[in-house]
């Protein structure tokens, strides 16, 4: 890490942050929590301003410069955007305030892409996201810089994280949504289908009984892990040892449904860990 006025030690007691729209980046924290148990881990979820998808750029980048400020001023050894739409709109700005305070920031679009490239053999790739997300022509750049022709077809699913926020994922009528947002990637032939919402990875199997068994799904969970731990370990900042370390939460929207609906994305309990937030 460069030195500079504002740049920090990278201590390895230090949290690391994560920040999305509402409960689907904890799919993220909880590979981070199998992969690196020993870290502790800060997580803020904006529910009371959820969805992102639908917001206009502007407004998600001034909600992903606040909460980056906030995690920022908790000391965190690296930054999480563990938001599609808030990394499409807001990538940039957050790197540039990590960089100003000496912290490194990881976001979901490249790390995803750069497995989907690796993996498709037909050069076909879907791409099933947010509208904010679709239109702000992310993943068709993180693609591209991948150095290699691809087909890319995305679809807007506007509908999908307000129904997974909302707990619903499984009524017949869901189905038939996910289906409707599925018949341009068949028709398509892709071999290949980022998740480009971190709340996808609930319906991944109703995702891959549609589009068939040959389909890979590619999540951002694995993705984010990898790219954290390779961080850490250049920073000299990854925490040794083989105990378990802590995770809390702050969400500024209603706590207990958090908690509720918190619990089964991350598949660990939150109880007492989680606190309110106004900001």
């Amino acid at each position: 890490m460069s030195e500079g006025p504002d740049s920090r030690e990278a201590g390895p007691d230090r949290p690391i942050g994560f920040f999305d729209s509402g409960v689907g980046g904890l799919t993220v924290l909880h590979e981070c929590l199998v992969s690196l148990p020993a870290e502790d881990y800060l997580y803020v979820g904006d529910s009371g301003h959820f969805p992102y998808g639908e917001k206009s750029a502007d407004e998600l980048l001034e909600r992903a410069q606040v909460i980056a400020g906030y995690l920022l001023d908790q000391d965190v050894k690296l930054l999480v955007v563990a938001c599609n739409s808030a990394t499409s709109a807001a990538g940039d700005s957050v790197r540039e305030l990590g960089r100003k305070a000496g912290v490194p920031v990881v976001t979901v679009v490249g790390p995803e892409a750069e497995i989907a490239g690796a993996i498709t053999e037909n050069g076909r790739i879907g791409v099933l996201a947010t509208p904010a997300t679709v239109s702000s022509g992310a993943y068709h750049r993180a693609l591209e810089e991948q150095g290699r022709a691809f087909t890319v077809t995305e679809v807007a699913a506007p509908d999908l994280a307000p129904i997974i926020q909302g707990g619903a994922t499984f009524s017949e009528e869901v189905v038939e949504t996910v289906r409707g947002y599925c018949r341009p990637l068949k028709e398509a032939r892709i071999d290949t289908l980022i998740l480009g919402c971190t709340h996808y990875p609930l319906i991944a199997p109703l995702l891959q009984r549609i589009l068939g068994r040959d389909v890979r799904l590619v999540t951002a969970g694995h993705a984010i892990a990898g790219a954290i731990q390779r961080r850490l370990a250049s920073e000299g900042a990854l925490r040794d040892g083989d105990g378990e370390g802590g995770y809390g939460f702050r969400v500024t929207g209603e706590k207990e449904s958090f908690v509720t609906l918190g619990t089964r994305f991350l598949q660990l309990p939150l109880g007492d860990r989680v606190e309110h937030l106004e900001i």
